[in-house]
């Protein structure tokens, strides 16, 4: 069974930071491109960024600069730097399985596994 575990949402103002994990099991994660997406009340689900299994990362052309994705084979995990939050980064924040770059988006294939989400949430 695929399973995601997200990790480290919670408050924070802005100019802050916060650090999301996503951890993984019954999957080999190291054969998957894993990705950040985010969803805001009332707006469409949109990607931030994906990391290959060749560790080549891709950002959203709005995400570049403030976030930062990595990977640890080792420990099954995806990660998710924030820094400079703005409150318009408030939103739903999910990890997934087989991410890719789509121009200057981030897209999910459909049979993408999902964590759990986790809340961020940005004040002024």
């Amino acid at each position: 069974q695929v399973q995601l575990v997200q990790s480290g949402g919670g408050s924070v103002q802005s100019g802050g930071s916060l650090r999301l994990s996503c951890t993984t099991s019954g999957l080999r994660f190291g054969a998957y491109a894993m990705g950040w997406f985010r969803q805001a009340p009332g707006k469409e689900r949109e990607g931030i960024s994906c990391i290959t299994v060749g560790n080549t990362t891709y950002y959203a052309h709005s995400m570049e600069g403030r976030f930062t994705i990595s990977r640890d084979n080792a420990k099954n995990t995806v990660y998710l730097q924030m820094n400079s939050l703005k409150p318009e980064d408030t939103a739903m924040y999910y990890c997934a399985t087989a991410c890719f770059p789509q121009g200057t988006t981030i897209r999910a294939l459909s049979v993408a596994h999902w964590g759990q989400g986790t809340q961020v949430t940005v004040s002024s």
